[in-house]
C-alpha cells in the first residue's frame, strides 16, 4: 500500500503514531531551515514539517505543486492550529519522503479560488476536477444516485439496462446517429431516452423498473442543458396517477432527507396546467413566493374559462393596451418608493433581447394610499385604485404591467416575476418548494404544419374522460383559424411535471397500453400506417400480447444536482462535460475521422 491513512482522516487522537501518507502538493512554504508543505487527496488536506535534517534531500530533489509525494513520519500535535480544515490540530513530522511523479507547472491555481476561466478549467477538466470546489458537487452526485438507488430497491424496483444503440424514431429533438460497418448505408440512434423500452419492459411484466441512464440530444445548448445527460428514469405498472405521484414524492423526499438532512414533511402543492400559466406564465412556476399575474387583458381562445379584467384599462384611449393582445400586470412588494433611475432600468431589462419588450408601465401605491403611474395622463386615481385592488397590490408596493403579443408578453412577465423575485431577496437558495403541474393538454398545435404535435411525446395517454374523444374523433384541420374547435384542441393529458423551485425536474405520464389508442395518437400526428409500422411497429406488435396498464416519470438527474448544489448550470455537476458549442474541449471532439474508417463505413463526406 502506498498510503496507510488518507489525507482527511487524522485527528488530535492519532498523534505519535507513525502513519504513510500520498498525495498531491498543494503548497511549498519554506522557513529558514524548515519547510511546511500541504498535502492533498481526494479526503483532504494535511500539514507536513520537513525539519532541517531533510534539507540537503530537499534541495536535491525539490518539491512544486501538483507532484504526486509520498511520505511516512509521525503524527503531531500543531503549535498553529487551522480551525478551517478538519486536520487542523495536527501535522505529520515527516521522517522519509519520495517523489512519485513530479509535475509541470499547472495551467490555473488547484484552488477553490482559482484563477483559470471556464475555456482554461474545460480543457484540463482532469486538473480541475483536483479542486474541492469541483469535488465537493462530484460527492453530491454520487450521495443523491446513492440516495436513488436505496429508495427505489427498498419501494421494489428493478435496475434494468437497455440498449444505447436503437433505431432513429426522431419525435422531437434531432437524434445523434451512428453508422453501421456491417449494414451499410444504416444507422443506429442514440437514445433521447429509454421511453419505448420501460414500456416493452412492462409488457414483459417487470412492473418496477428504473434505471440512472445516459440519454441523448442533438439540440442547441445553455446552461442546463448538455447533448449528454443523465436521467432517474422510472416506470411502474397496474397502476394510476395517483399511484405514481405518491410513489416519487416519497424519492424526492427522501433524497432531502438523506443527502440535505430536510425533513419535507408537507403536502406537496399541485396545481393544473392552466392555472400555473395564467397565475404565473409559464409551466414550472418558483412557488416560493406570490407575486402572481393580473390577467386584464388575454385572447378569448387562452385559457377559455379563466377570468379576465379588461375593464380595468378599456375606454381610456392609450393605445399600447387598446391594441395589445395580452395585458399582464404584477405587484412587487415594498417597491413604491423606486426611484426614476430604477424604474428606467426596469424599463431596460425588460427591452433586452431576450425578454423582447417595447416598454413597461408601472403604478406606485404610495404608503399614504395615494397611487403615481408613468400613465397618469390617460388614467385617473380611482382607476388606478382598482388595478392595484384586482392586483392584490397593498399600500407600499410596485405595479408593473406588460402589454403585446399573446406568448412574448406572458412569458415576458414570467421572467420579470422572476428577476423581482430574486431582486427582493424572495428566491432563497436554501428554501425548497416542490410542486405538481398537471392535466397538460395532450397536443400543440403547429401553425407552420397545420397539424397537431405531441405535448411531451406520442406514448403519453389522454385523461381516461377524454379516451372516446381521442378514438371517435380525427377530422382534418381546414385551416388555423378552425383547430380551435377540434376536439382534439381540448383533451387533457394523463401526464404530470414535477417542479423544485421554479425548475422543471421530473415529467411522467399513464401510457397508452391499447393498440387501437395508440395507432389513434400517431395518426393524429400525421403518420399513416406505413410510417407508424416502420417506426413503431415493434410497439404496437407488444400491445398486442397483453399489455399491462403502465406509466412512469423520469427525473433530470443533472438539474436535481445543481439545484441542491445551488448553481444555475448542470455543467459543475458533471465530470467531463461539453461546452456550449457541444464540443468536449479537453479532448477536442466532435473531431474528423480518417478516410480509412469512412470507407469502412461506405460514407464519403460531402460539406456545402
Amino acid at each position: 500500500m502506498f498510503r496507510t491513512k488518507t489525507c482527511g482522516e487524522l485527528r488530535i487522537a492519532d498523534i505519535h503514531n507513525e502513519v504513510t501518507l500520498a498525495g498531491w502538493v498543494q503548497t511549498v512554504r519554506k522557513f529558514g531551515s524548515i519547510t511546511f508543505v500541504d498535502l492533498r487527496d481526494r479526503y483532504g488536506i494535511t500539514q507536513l514539517l520537513f525539519s532541517e535534517a531533510l534539507n540537503d534531500q530537499l534541495d536535491a530533489n525539490p518539491l512544486g505543486r501538483e507532484f504526486v509525494l509520498q511520505i511516512t513520519g509521525k503524527v503531531s500535535e500543531r503549535s498553529n492550529k487551522n480551525k478551517n480544515i478538519p486536520t487542523g490540530d495536527i501535522e505529520i513530522l515527516v521522517d522519509r519522503f519520495s517523489i512519485l511523479n513530479k509535475s509541470i507547472t499547472p495551467p490555473f491555481t488547484i484552488q477553490d479560488e482559482t484563477d483559470g476561466g471556464d475555456d482554461l478549467r474545460m480543457k484540463y477538466r482532469f486538473l480541475d476536477l483536483r479542486r474541492n470546489a469541483v469535488k465537493k458537487n462530484l460527492e453530491l452526485r454520487y450521495a443523491i444516485n446513492r440516495a436513488t438507488r436505496n429508495y427505489l430497491h427498498e419501494q421494489g424496483f428493478m435496475d434494468i439496462e437497455t440498449p444505447f444503440l436503437i433505431k432513429s424514431t426522431p419525435e422531437g429533438a434531432r437524434d445523434f446517429v451512428v453508422p453501421s460497418r456491417m449494414n451499410p448505408g444504416e444507422f443506429y440512434a442514440l437514445p433521447q431516452s429509454p421511453q419505448t423500452f420501460k414500456q416493452l419492459l412492462m409488457v414483459s411484466g417487470y412492473d418496477r423498473y428504473y434505471q440512472i441512464v445516459k440519454c441523448f440530444r442533438d439540440e442547441d445548448l445553455r446552461a442546463d442543458r448538455q447533448p449528454e445527460f443523465t436521467q432517474i428514469d422510472c416506470e411502474m405498472a397496474f397502476v394510476e396517477q395517483e399511484d405514481i405521484l405518491n410513489t416519487f414524492e416519497g424519492l424526492v423526499k427522501h433524497i432531502f432527507k438523506a443527502v440535505k438532512g430536510i425533513d419535507y414533511t408537507e403536502a406537496v402543492t399541485r396545481m393544473s396546467w392552466e392555472d400555473a400559466m395564467w397565475q404565473y406564465g409559464n409551466d414550472k412556476p418558483d412557488i416560493r413566493f406570490g407575486m402572481q399575474l393580473l390577467n386584464i387583458k388575454a385572447p378569448a381562445h387562452v385559457y377559455v374559462q379563466k377570468e379576465r379584467n379588461e375593464a380595468l384599462v378599456a375606454g381610456a384611449g392609450f393605445g399600447v393596451f387598446d391594441d395589445a393582445e395580452t395585458v399582464l400586470a404584477i405587484a412587487a412588494p415594498r417597491c413604491s418608493e423606486y426611484t426614476r433611475k430604477q424604474t428606467d432600468e426596469l424599463t431596460e431589462w425588460v427591452k433586452r433581447p431576450q425578454i423582447g419588450m417595447k416598454g413597461l408601465v408601472f403604478i406606485k401605491c404610495n404608503a399614504d394610499g395615494s397611487f403615481k403611474s408613468s400613465v397618469d395622463k390617460f388614467y385617473s386615481e380611482d382607476r388606478l385604485k382598482a388595478i392595484a385592488e384586482a392586483a392584490g397590490a397593498k399600500p407600499g408596493d410596485l405595479i408593473l404591467i406588460l402589454a403585446g403579443a399573446e406568448e412574448r408578453t406572458r412569458k415576458a412577465m414570467s421572467e420579470l416575476r422572476l428577476e423581482m423575485g430574486k431582486r427582493l431577496g424572495m428566491r432563497k437558495d436554501d428554501e425548497y418548494r416542490l410542486l405538481w403541474v398537471l392535466d397538460f393538454p395532450l397536443f400543440e398545435y403547429d401553425e407552420e404544419g397545420n397539424r397537431w404535435v405531441a405535448r411531451h411525446h406520442p406514448f403519453t395517454s389522454p385523461k381516461p374522460s377524454d379516451i372516446d374523444t381521442m378514438i371517435g374523433n380525427n377530422p382534418k384541420i381546414e385551416n388555423a383559424a378552425t383547430y380551435l374547435s377540434h376536439p382534439y384542441a381540448n383533451i387533457k393529458a394523463n401526464a404530470y411535471d414535477m417542479v423544485l423551485n421554479g425548475n422543471e425536474i421530473g415529467g411522467g405520464s399513464i401510457r397508452i397500453y391499447q393498440k387501437e389508442l395508440q395507432q389513434k395518437m400517431f395518426e393524429a400526428l400525421g403518420m399513416d400506417e406505413q410510417e407508424q409500422q416502420h417506426k413503431f411497429g415493434f410497439l404496437l406488435g407488444a400491445f398486442e400480447y397483453g399489455a399491462p396498464p403502465h406509466g412512469g416519470i423520469a427525473f433530470g438527474l443533472d438539474r436535481v444536482c445543481a439545484i441542491l448544489g445551488g448553481s444555475e448550470s448542470i455543467r459543475d455537476f458533471i465530470a467531463f462535460p461539453k461546452n456550449n458549442s457541444g464540443r468536449d474541449i479537453m479532448l477536442d471532439a466532435p473531431a474528423t475521422i480518417d478516410d480509412k474508417q469512412l470507407d469502412e463505413l461506405q460514407i464519403k463526406i460531402d460539406l456545402k
